[in-house]
């Protein structure tokens, strides 16, 4: 005969296996995602790559403006360096002819002279118009982004390191340099030698 007993506590061992807790969880009962965490990091990644498009297409359409700005202001770069020539020729031209003679030429070469300075006038307005204006740095501190020094000229009535004379006039188109001034620059005149000053110091 089977001990009551011993049935007793097999029954109880039984039980207490079949009610134990599991020891890892099913696929079906696994945590899963959150839809909502997941949908809202979906529309901050998209809404990012959006903010990053519309500044990527800020960029480009101000780099666009700025371009066809440039193109505008410097397109006719090499047409005016070539047309500058023409300006020079015509201001030799007539700086051949000192001022004082003019009053004694005939006629004829009167008005020769007055119409190549109604052309160089008209010449100057229209590089003007078309943003190229010429300048003439005379007196003014040398400035070396728009000057070029040729030599130096020992002069006390201007400023050392200011323009004392203007060989070639400058242009400049928009805000750049189309072409420097040619100058000639000042420079401190050289002070006595000391004998010299005694010597005349003596001589009095």
């Amino acid at each position: 005969m089977t001990d009551p007993t011993a049935r007793k506590a097999e029954n109880a061992s039984a039980e207490t296996e079949n009610t134990a807790a599991p020891t890892a969880l099913t696929p079906e009962f696994a945590e899963q995602p959150d839809p909502l965490a997941e949908a809202k990091r979906e529309a901050f990644e998209y809404k990012d790559k959006l903010l990053r498009t519309l500044a990527e297409m800020e960029n480009l359409r101000k780099r666009t403006e700025r371009e066809v700005a440039d193109a505008r202001a410097y397109g006719i770069t090499k047409f005016a360096r070539d047309v500058l020539n023409v300006a020079d020729n015509m201001h030799r031209a007539l700086a051949t002819l000192p001022e004082d003679a003019r009053a004694t030429v005939d006629a004829s070469i009167k008005g020769v002279l007055e119409g190549v300075e109604l052309t160089e006038r008209e010449l100057l307005k229209t590089l003007e118009n078309n943003g190229v204006k010429k300048f003439t740095p005379q007196g003014e501190k040398f400035d070396p982004n728009i000057h070029q020094a040729m030599y130096e000229v020992p002069n006390a009535d201007v400023p050392s390191g200011h323009v004392a004379q203007v060989i070639q006039s400058g242009y400049m188109i928009g805000d750049r340099v189309l072409r420097p001034a040619l100058v000639g620059v000042s420079k401190a005149a050289p002070k006595p030698a000391a004998n010299e000053t005694s010597s005349a110091g003596n001589g009095k």
